[in-house]
C-alpha cells in the first residue's frame, strides 16, 4: 500500500505577520493501471467519474464540493492555489495592502479575456462580489464568505444597504480596490475561492434565469470550458480553454467525467480501463489494499449530523441531542464500514490542519477530544431528555446523500442509535445531493448528515459556520457567547493571533457542550489512480481537484 501526505506548512508570504496558519503539500496522482488512446493518439485525455450531478456552476449558488471542482477548473479569481496550495497570478499579477490592513489593491493583468473574448477586467470583480451579496440572488457563501470581512457586506446581506456600497471598486480596468471591514490577514487566500470568481455582467444579464444551467449559459476564463453539459447532466467533459491567458501550461485536450453512484460499478470501469480514478468503499478496499495502484489521501472534510432545532422538540432539547452524538460507536464506524482511512471526529476542525501559534501543536490535540462515543453517558443524558419531554418514545428522521458508502453509513447509525436509545425510533430519508442540500438551505429535515471542507487555512472556516447569522446554520442554533468568541476572531482580536485561538478553543467547547452537532468521522480517501495521471492535486482546502497543471504520464 502506499499511503501519500500532504504535510501542513506555514504560509509564508500570505498570513503575513498576524495569522500563523498551515499549508499543504498536495498529494500528486501518480498511480495506477488504465490505458487509453490518448497515450499514443495526437489528443490527450484522462477519464473520470464523479459521485454525483454538478448541483450549481453559479459561483453565487455553489455551495458544494463538486461545484466548487468545475469552477476551479473552468474559471479564474485573483489568486490560484499552486501544487504547494500556495496563492500564485490568477488575473491579478500582484497585491498591495495598506499598513492598517484593510484596503487590498489588486493590479490585474491586461491579456486575460473570457471565452467569448471579452477582456476581463476589474468591474467583473465588482459585479460578481456586489452580485453574491446581494440578498436577491439568494446566495449562502457571499454572506458567508464577506460579511465581517469587506465593508458592509454585513448589512448589505440583511437589506439594510445596496449592494454598490459593498467596498470593492474598479479604480480603473485593471486596478480593483477592496475595502476591509477588520484586518483579514489570510484574505489573499479567501480571494482563491469560488464565491470570489468574476463574472462577466453583460453575458449574466442577456442569460438571465438561464445562467449557469448548461454549457450554453456559461463563459469560461479560466483552464477549461465544460462542454456537454446541463444541470441535470450525468456526464460532461471538460475543453482545453485555448483563449485562457496561461493556456501554454494546460497540457490537456480534453477531460471527461461520469457520474456513477455504485462503487462496484465504478471498480469495474476502472479494470476495463474506461476511467482514470475512482474511490474505493470499505468493501472494495480490502480487495485492492495490495494493488500498486491504491492510494490512500488524507483529507481535512469533517463529517457530523446537524440537529435542527426547529422542526423536532426532541431535538429542541440539550440532553437528546447529546444522547445522540454519543450513541454509536465511531471507531467502529471508520475501521469496520468506511475502511478507507478516515479516523474518529471527536471534534469539529480536524487533525493536522493547523498549529497553536503559541506552541506549535496541533490544534485538535490542544483541543482535546470533546465529543466521544460514551454509551453510559449517553443514556443517562437520554433518560433526562425524555423525563424532560414528558415522554418514552421519539421518532425523528435522518437525512443523508443517496451514494452507496452513504447508505451503509446510516443504516449503521441508525441502528446504533435505535440498539443503545430505548424508545428511539430512526427512519432513514436518502435523496440526491442537490436535493439535500435544497432541504438544509429551507431547514426542511429533522436530523442530517452533512460535511464540511475548509475554505481557507484558518480555524475561522468551521467556527462561524455554528454563529447564530451564519449563511450555513441552517438548524436554528443559537449561542450568544459563541457568537461573541467567534465574531472577536475576526473583529477585535483580528490581530492578536494567540488571543484569537484561546477564543476557538473556548468556542469549540461551548459547541459540543451544547450538543448542537454530533461529529462522526475526518475522511480519508482510498482510491486507485492509473498510473496515467500526472499533476492533479489534491487541496487540503478549497476545491478538492487542481486540474490546470494535469498531464498524462508517457
Amino acid at each position: 500500500m502506499k499511503i501519500k501526505k500532504w504535510s501542513l506548512l506555514f504560509l509564508a508570504g500570505m498570513l503575513v505577520a498576524f495569522l500563523a496558519a498551515c499549508s499543504g503539500d498536495k498529494a500528486e496522482e501518480t498511480k495506477g493501471t488504465a490505458d487509453n488512446k490518448s497515450n499514443s493518439g495526437s489528443e490527450k485525455v484522462l477519464n473520470f467519474i464523479n459521485p454525483e450531478a454538478i448541483p450549481s456552476m453559479d459561483p453565487a449558488l455553489a455551495t458544494d464540493e463538486s461545484s466548487f471542482v468545475y469552477l476551479a477548473a473552468t474559471m479564474e479569481g485573483l489568486y490560484r492555489l499552486d501544487k504547494d496550495t500556495k496563492p500564485v497570478p490568477g488575473i491579478a499579477i500582484d497585491h498591495e495592502v495598506s499598513p492598517d490592513g484593510l484596503t487590498w489593491t489588486f493590479k490585474l493583468r491586461d491579456d486575460a479575456v473570457w471565452e467569448n473574448g471579452d477582456p476581463v477586467t476589474a468591474n467583473d470583480f465588482v459585479y460578481a462580489w456586489r452580485r453574491a451579496v446581494d440578498p436577491a440572488t439568494g446566495s449562502e457563501y457571499g454572506p458567508y464568505m464577506m460579511n465581517g470581512v469587506i465593508k458592509n457586506a454585513t448589512a448589505i446581506s440583511k437589506g439594510e444597504m445596496a449592494p454598490d456600497q459593498l467596498g470593492v471598486r474598479a479604480e480603473d480596468d485593471y486596478t480593483l480596490i477592496v475595502e476591509l471591514e477588520n484586518p483579514t490577514p489570510y484574505f489573499e487566500s479567501l480571494t482563491t475561492f469560488g464565491t470570489f470568481l468574476p463574472l462577466n455582467q453583460k453575458f449574466v444579464e442577456e442569460q438571465g434565469d438561464k445562467f449557469a444551467t448548461s454549457s450554453d449559459t456559461l463563459l469560461a476564463n479560466g483552464p477549461y470550458t465544460i462542454k456537454d453539459w446541463k444541470s441535470t447532466s450525468n456526464s460532461w467533459n471538460l475543453v482545453k480553454n485555448d483563449k485562457y491567458w496561461d493556456a501554454k501550461t494546460v497540457k490537456m485536450d480534453k477531460l471527461t467525467f461520469k457520474v456513477v453512484k455504485d462503487p462496484q460499478t465504478a471498480v469495474n470501469l476502472y479494470e476495463e480501463n474506461s476511467v482514470d480514478r475512482v474511490d474505493l468503499t470499505s468493501d472494495l478496499v480490502d480487495q485492492y489494499t495490495s494493488n500498486d495502484d491504491y492510494t490512500v489521501t488524507p483529507d481535512t472534510f469533517v463529517y457530523f449530523i446537524k440537529f435542527n432545532q426547529t422542526k423536532s422538540e426532541a431535538l429542541a432539547n440539550t440532553n437528546i441531542r447529546a444522547a445522540i452524538s454519543r450513541a454509536f460507536d465511531k471507531k467502529a464506524l471508520v475501521e469496520e464500514i468506511l475502511n478507507n482511512g478516515s479516523i474518529v471526529a471527536n471534534g469539529l476542525v480536524p487533525k493536522d490542519f493547523t498549529p497553536m501559534p503559541d506552541s506549535g501543536k496541533d490544534f485538535r490535540e490542544v483541543s482535546g477530544d470533546l465529543m466521544k462515543y460514551d454509551l453510559d453517558a449517553a443514556k443517562q443524558f437520554w433518560a433526562k431528555g425524555l423525563e424532560e419531554l414528558g415522554t418514552d418514545k421519539v421518532e425523528l428522521e435522518l437525512l443523508a446523500d443517496d451514494d452507496a458508502t452513504t447508505k451503509i453509513m446510516v443504516e449503521y447509525i441508525a441502528n446504533q442509535l435505535e440498539t443503545n436509545l430505548e424508545g428511539l425510533t430512526v427512519k432513514i430519508k436518502q435523496v440526491p445531493k442537490e436535493q439535500r442540500l435544497d432541504l438544509d438551505t429551507n431547514m426542511d429535515y429533522q436530523m442530517q448528515v452533512s460535511r464540511w471542507g475548509p475554505d481557507f487555512l484558518d480555524p475561522y472556516t468551521y467556527m462561524n459556520l455554528w454563529t447564530t447569522d451564519s449563511g450555513n446554520n441552517w438548524m436554528g442554533y443559537s449561542n450568544p457567547k459563541y457568537d461573541e468568541l467567534v465574531k472577536a476572531t475576526v473583529t477585535t482580536l483580528a490581530t492578536d493571533n494567540d488571543a484569537r485561538y484561546q477564543n476557538f478553543l473556548e468556542a469549540e467547547k461551548i459547541l459540543f457542550e451544547d450538543a448542537a452537532i454530533a461529529p462522526i468521522y475526518q475522511a480519508s480517501r482510498a482510491q486507485l489512480i492509473s498510473p496515467r495521471v500526472k499533476g492533479v492535486f489534491i487541496n487540503p482546502f478549497g476545491a478538492t481537484y487542481e486540474y490546470k497543471w494535469a498531464d498524462v504520464a508517457e
